[in-house]
């Protein structure tokens, strides 16, 4: 598993406090299925591809995670 720090940032979700918050970040070093990668706040990482990746952003702007932001 790569080092954090050898990663590249993309954004960070929140921001607005030091609590570690969520984060997406590129790892041009990693496989093509594992570049892109989400951090959380409780040191836990998700890596997928930059397809799957695209799939999630397309699902958000389509409105099919709504209903999370309600829970």
């Amino acid at each position: 598993m790569t080092d954090i720090s050898a990663l590249e940032p993309v954004a960070t979700f929140c921001g607005k406090c030091d609590c570690g918050c969520p984060q997406l970040f590129i790892d041009s070093s990693a496989p093509a299925e594992r570049r892109v990668v989400l951090t959380d706040d409780f040191g836990q990482r998700i890596q997928m591809s930059a397809d799957q990746f695209s799939s999630l952003v397309d699902d958000a702007r389509g409105g099919k995670l709504d209903g999370i932001a309600l829970a």
